[in-house]
C-alpha cells in the first residue's frame, strides 16, 4: 500500500502537511550523519529509486564517486554551525549511473554538529543545464572553483599540485570553449560572479 497521502482525504481533513511534503516540485530529503532517514516522493523520483529503497542508505550512493562523497564532507560545515542554512549547484547520480546538475540547500537542526541532524531540498537543474561529460578530478576542481576558491586552495583540499590543477583548470576551459573562468561558468549554467565570489562564505554539502 503506498504511504504518499489522498489528495482528497488531505482536503477533506485540512491537514496538508504530507500532502505538501511528497509533492512539492522539489526533492525533500531528511538526513543523520550523512544517511537518508526519509525523503519525499519528488526525491525518490529525480533520483530513480523507490521511497523504501532510499531510507537508511547513506548518502554515497547518489555519487558520482567515493572520493567525490568523501571530499564534499566538509564543505559548508561552518556555514551551517553559523547560520544554520547553506546552498550550492553540484553534480549527482540517478539509479542506472547518469548524472545531473542538481541545487541543493541545508537546513541543520544541531548547528553544534551540522551533519548530524538537517534538512535538505533538492532542484533538478537538467533542464536548464544539461550535464557535460567530465572526469572526476575535472567535477571536483570545477566544484571548489565555484566557491571561489584559488588554484592553491584547491591543491589543498584536493592532495594535489598547484600545477596539476592548473592542467584540469585548462581543459576545463578548453573542453568547453572558455577564454576565462567567469565564461566558464557561464559555459556550465550561467553562475552568477557573485554566487561564486560568495560561495565559499554562504554555501555546504551533503
Amino acid at each position: 500500500m503506498s504511504d504518499t497521502p489522498s489528495v482528497a482525504d488531505a482536503y477533506q481533513s485540512g491537514e496538508f502537511t504530507d500532502l505538501a511534503f511528497h509533492f512539492v516540485p522539489v526533492g525533500i530529503v531528511v538526513t543523520e550523519n550523512r544517511v537518508i532517514r526519509d525523503c519525499n516522493q519528488t526525491f525518490a523520483n529525480m533520483f530513480g529509486y523507490e521511497r523504501a529503497a532510499l531510507r537508511d542508505q547513506t548518502f554515497a550512493i547518489l555519487y558520482p564517486s567515493q572520493e567525490e562523497f568523501a571530499n564534499i564532507r566538509n564543505r559548508g560545515v561552518d556555514c551551517l554551525r553559523e547560520g544554520g542554512i547553506y546552498w550550492d549547484e553540484r553534480v549527482m547520480m540517478r539509479n542506472g549511473g547518469e548524472m545531473f546538475w542538481c541545487r541543493v540547500r541545508g537546513h541543520t537542526f544541531t548547528p553544534e554538529d551540522p551533519l548530524m541532524r538537517a534538512v535538505w531540498s533538492f532542484a533538478d537543474l537538467s533542464d536548464t543545464r544539461p550535464y557535460q561529460q567530465l572526469t572526476r578530478r575535472e567535477r571536483e576542481v570545477f566544484s571548489l572553483m565555484s566557491e571561489g576558491m584559488t588554484s592553491k586552495e584547491i591543491a589543498k583540499v584536493l592532495e594535489m599540485s598547484n600545477r596539476t590543477v592548473e592542467v584540469h583548470r585548462a581543459k576545463l576551459l578548453k573542453k568547453f570553449g572558455a577564454t576565462n573562468t567567469a565564461a566558464l561558468f557561464q559555459s556550465l549554467g550561467a553562475i552568477s560572479g557573485d554566487h561564486v565570489i560568495n560561495a565559499g562564505h554562504q554555501f555546504s554539502a551533503r
